[in-house]
C-alpha cells in the first residue's frame, strides 16, 4: 500500500507556532542587515548628498583604486590583521581552557560562582572598560605607582607600540574568554559519562580522560567557532581600540573599522563605503573557504554547513 504523503503546506500548519516565533527575527534581519547592503552600490558611485544614492555619478572601481593607492590603508589592513592574528593565536583556545579547569571542579556552588565572574566582563560595554584601564594603566595610575615602588620608571603603558597592543589582546582574552566557555561547557555536558566510566575501568586518569575524551569532543565546536572567528578576522575589536587607542600610538593601532570612521566624519562615503565592502567580502570569503577546508579535511562530517 502506498504511503499516503502530508502535503507541503499542511507540515507547515503543523509547525505554524514555531514559524511565527521566528517571523520577528527575520523581519529584523531583513530590515536591518539585507535591505542596508542596497546602499554598498555607492561604493560605485561618485556619492553626493545632494543627488543621493541612485542619482550619483557611476566611477566605476575608481574608489578601490583610491583605496588601495592610498598610504593610510595598507596600515589600517596590516595592523588589524595583526591584531586579531593575535587575539586568534592567544585568545582561541583561553575559552577551552577555562571550560576543561571548570568542568573539574566538583563543588556545584563554587563552580557556578567562578563562572559567573568569569563571564560578567562581557557584559560591561568597552565604553566603561577603556574608562577603567585608562586609569590603571595610566601613568599616575596604581600599576604604574608599582612600579615606582619596586624603584624603576613608570611605563608609558598606552602610548608604547608593544605595551599597548599587549594590553589589547590581554584584556580582550579576560572580557571574553568566560563567555566564550559557556558554548564548550554545554558540549561537555553532552558527553556520555559512560565513555569516562569506561575509562576509569581501563585505568586511565583525569589527565587521561581529558586527552583523549573530553577533547576530541570538543574538536567539533571549536571547528565550528573557529571557522566564524575568521570571519571577523578584518573587525579586530572596533569598541574596544576606539576607547583605548590615542595619537601616539596609530601607527599600530588604526584598523579597518578606525579608517572607515575617519572616512565617514569626512564626508568621503564612497571611499568609506569601499572599504566596508572589501571588509565583508573578505569576511565571506574566508567563512566559506575554511568551512569547504574543514569539510573536505573531515570528510564531511565537520563545517558549519
Amino acid at each position: 500500500m502506498k504511503a499516503y504523503k502530508t502535503p507541503w503546506w499542511a507540515r507547515r500548519y503543523r509547525h505554524a507556532g514555531l514559524v511565527s516565533m521566528a517571523l520577528p527575527v527575520l523581519v529584523y534581519i531583513i530590515i536591518f542587515h539585507y535591505v542596508p547592503m542596497v546602499g554598498l552600490v555607492i561604493a560605485f558611485k561618485d556619492y553626493v548628498m545632494s543627488d543621493g544614492v541612485f542619482g550619483s555619478a557611476w566611477v566605476g572601481w575608481a574608489n578601490f583604486a583610491r583605496l588601495f593607492g592610498s598610504n593610510d590603508f595598507p596600515v589600517a589592513i596590516r595592523n588589524t590583521l595583526t591584531i586579531s592574528l593575535l587575539r586568534l593565536t592567544f585568545g582561541f583556545f583561553a575559552p577551552v581552557v577555562l571550560a576543561l579547569l571548570l568542568n573539574e571542579v566538583r563543588q556545584l556552588g563554587y563552580k557556578r560562582s567562578i563562572q559567573t565572574l568569569t563571564y560578567l566582563p562581557h557584559f560591561f560595554s568597552w565604553v566603561i572598560l577603556g574608562g577603567i584601564f585608562l586609569m590603571i594603566f595610566g601613568s599616575g595610575g596604581p600599576i604604574n605607582g608599582v612600579v615606582k615602588l619596586l624603584g624603576a620608571k613608570p611605563v608609558n603603558f598606552l602610548s608604547d607600540d608593544v605595551w599597548f597592543i599587549t594590553i589589547l589582546v590581554v584584556t580582550g582574552i579576560w572580557q571574553g574568554a568566560g563567555w566564550g566557555a559557556i558554548i564548550y561547557l554545554a558540549s561537555l555536558s553532552g558527553i556520555s559519562p559512560q565513555l569516562y566510566e569506561a575509562a576509569t575501568i581501563d585505568g586511565a586518569n583525569r589527565w587521561r580522560q581529558t586527552l583523549h575524551i573530553t577533547i576530541p569532543c570538543l574538536v567539533p565546536t571549536m571547528i565550528t567557532l573557529f571557522i566564524l572567528s575568521l570571519g571577523g578576522i578584518l573587525t579586530a575589536g572596533f569598541d574596544q581600540i576606539y576607547n583605548l587607542y590615542n595619537p601616539m600610538v596609530y601607527d599600530v593601532a588604526d584598523i579597518v573599522d578606525t579608517y572607515v570612521l575617519r572616512r565617514m566624519m569626512g564626508l568621503d562615503l564612497s571611499l568609506a563605503t569601499a572599504a566596508g565592502m572589501f571588509k565583508g567580502v573578505v569576511g565571506l570569503v574566508l567563512v566559506v573557504g575554511s568551512n569547504v577546508a574543514a569539510r573536505k579535511l573531515s570528510k564531511g562530517e565537520q563545517g558549519v554547513w
